[in-house]
């Protein structure tokens, strides 16, 4: 079999310059403290999958001074992975679909196949990703689609640039279009379950405890009640079911945080760690 390679799609998680959608609700500050978290926890997963080398694509390139305080994550610092190796690479310029198509397309022209994947799914766990890479061996393709239309893994063995091009990036349409474009190249195509990210306000209550959630109830109206297990679904937070597991099959635990200003059909929000700051 072939080598697997996890490409990890990241901007510098610099106030103002990443996870915009959420300043509203995080603030400036916030939005890229949750980056952070994200990245540190997405790269501790890929490297935990000890599926190969872990490829960090950097917008912009880790030389620069933005990504100069994101310490790497503990395990990291301990070594306890080192010997899976961490690369780094620049996403370079072009679109979305252009810097996707240039990394991929260098791995998969030498051989390799590889893991596409962005830093904002706390639910693409380690065991996920090792799905996913299991999955190309009886497949051309795999992919993970996201709650909100995207996806959050594309798995190649192959490479055709239809996959990455004239795509309205960022909005609901991206998964059924390369999925379309998939079926048009007649290629055998893994589809697991769906995932949620974390782009806007609503996608908060998808935060496992683990980057600082808190479980909380989301009533009809949008107020949330603290530290109760959701007996239904409401608003944008999924019924739990036995074991911690939602009906969609992910193990991850809806939470919630608490910020002022919200809007009146805006879900609330509560601070659990540090009072007058979001924790993130």
């Amino acid at each position: 079999m072939s080598e697997v390679r996890i490409l990890i799609f990241a901007k510098a998680p610099a106030p103002g310059q990443v996870k915009t959608r959420l300043i509203p609700a995080l603030g400036a500050a916030g939005a890229a403290r949750l980056a952070r978290r994200l990245l540190h926890h997405t790269l501790e997963q890929a490297l935990a999958a000890r599926l190969g080398p872990v490829e960090l694509c950097a917008s912009p390139a880790v030389t620069h001074p933005d990504w100069a305080d994101l310490a790497p994550p503990l395990a990291i610092q301990k070594g306890a992975w080192a010997a899976s190796g961490l690369e780094t690479s620049d996403q370079g310029q072009g679109d979305l679909g252009a810097r996707l198509a240039r990394a991929a397309r260098r791995h998969l022209d030498a051989g390799r196949r590889v893991l596409l994947i962005g830093a904002d799914c706390p639910a693409l766990s380690a065991q996920r990703l090792c799905k996913a890479a299991a999955a190309l061996d009886g497949h051309e393709a795999a992919i993970y689609p996201a709650r909100d239309g995207g996806y959050v893994l594309l798995g190649l063995r192959a490479f055709d640039l239809s996959l990455f091009t004239d795509l309205p990036w960022s909005t609901a349409a991206v998964a059924d279009l390369t999925l379309a474009r998939l079926r048009a190249l007649h290629w055998r195509v893994w589809v697991g379950e769906e995932l949620a990210d974390i782009d806007e306000p609503a996608d908060l209550g998808y935060l496992p405890a683990c980057l600082g959630g808190r479980r909380a109830e989301v009533s009809a109206d949008g107020s949330v009640e603290g530290g109760k297990e959701p007996s239904q679904p409401r608003g944008n937070v999924h019924t739990q079911a036995a074991g911690n597991r939602r009906p969609d099959g992910c193990e991850m635990e809806p939470f919630a945080l608490d910020l002022a200003g919200h809007a009146p059909q805006q879900q609330v929000i509560r601070c659990i760690l540090c009072g007058d700051s979001p924790p993130y």
